[in-house]
């Protein structure tokens, strides 16, 4: 197993808000959170508006809430 970097790490969530929040996105979520806080680092998200059309505020407002509901902030 190899050991961890010295340095911390910046890691960084994109979901587009196009609708809720699934399983595959909270893996991610997860898993990026909890690399930056061992490492000391720091996480972002960054929601990517790529997809206009099927794009709404609603829909990040939910996804902020269902990141902190989910303790990832």
């Amino acid at each position: 197993m190899r050991a961890m970097p010295d340095t911390p790490a910046k890691t960084r969530f994109a979901p587009s808000p196009t609708g809720e929040i699934h399983l595959g996105n909270v893996r991610t979520a997860l898993f990026n959170v909890l690399l930056a806080r061992k490492t000391a680092g720091i996480f972002l998200l960054r929601i990517e508006d790529t997809d206009q059309a099927r794009s709404h505020e609603d829909h990040r407002f939910a996804l902020e809430d269902d990141l902190r509901w989910l303790g990832l902030e």
